[in-house]
């Protein structure tokens, strides 16, 4: 089985990206996040004739998340449900089985002393919550997506010059531990333990790619069960090198059936 998250971008603007991935590396399920596209816009269309079943929640220009797969879930549930702001166009929870996949695009949370950092720090621990409330650490459950935090140091290409970005800042990092702790293991370090992997590259920086200038603030973390029955997990590049890409590449790890 292999699961695979991309920050599209713009699912409209990168839909031959993805479909042509989708068609090398058939995923059983790629999750996307910021697809900018309201229901009504979402091409939907063309994942079905490419074989795969489409759930989404967006809205116009902004945010917008999306679970692909071969399989139609048996349930899905957007957002959060615990009477604060729903942001279902950031959170979409499909399930499979006995399989939980949680696709997240969390906040980015602007500059530190913005009120969408304290918000993105407080939507880390509605979603531990969430997660509480709707599953155990015993279950076979992945959380995956753009989670804007590079975890460790050896997650940006220049950390010392990053203490107060609000994807590196102590707080934020903090909280993003404390969310995993939860119950999830980082798959992706798991398999690839070196540093200098990246799944995030600014456009604003001119060979970024080629210099290694990234960030690894996109995820997927499974709980132990889950996590047990990984196989190898990576990071695509090549879809960044295109013309006119994300900024963000294919993230996918691979678990036993």
């Amino acid at each position: 089985m292999k699961i695979a998250t991309f920050n599209a971008n713009s699912v409209r603007s990168r839909l031959d990206a993805i479909l042509a991935w989708l068609a090398e590396h058939r995923p059983d399920i790629l999750c996307l996040q910021e697809t900018k596209a309201t229901d009504a816009d979402f091409p939907a269309l063309a994942f079905t004739q490419a074989g795969y079943h489409a759930e989404f929640r967006g809205e116009k220009s902004y945010n917008g998340v999306a679970v692909l797969s071969l399989e139609k879930p048996k349930r899905v549930l957007f957002g959060f449900d615990d009477g604060g702001p729903a942001d279902e166009s950031r959170l979409i929870h499909a399930q499979f089985g006995a399989l939980h996949v949680i696709n997240t695009y969390v906040p980015q949370g602007r500059e530190i002393d913005h009120a969408m950092y304290a918000y993105k720090l407080e939507w880390f621990q509605r979603l531990k919550a969430l997660f509480a409330r709707r599953f155990t650490p015993r279950a076979k459950a992945v959380w995956l997506g753009d989670l804007n935090v590079a975890p460790e140091p050896m997650d940006v290409h220049n950390p010392e010059r990053q203490a107060r970005h609000v994807c590196y800042h102590e707080a934020v990092r903090a909280a993003f531990a404390d969310t995993v702790g939860w119950g999830f293991q980082d798959v992706f370090r798991k398999h690839c333990p070196v540093p200098g992997q990246y799944s995030f590259y600014d456009y604003r920086t001119v060979g970024a790619v080629r210099k290694k200038m990234g960030w690894r603030i996109d995820h997927i973390l499974a709980t132990p069960p889950l996590a047990r029955r990984s196989l190898r997990a990576g990071i695509d590049l090549e879809p960044r090198l295109r013309e006119k890409p994300s900024d963000h590449t294919f993230m996918f790890a691979e678990f036993e059936a």
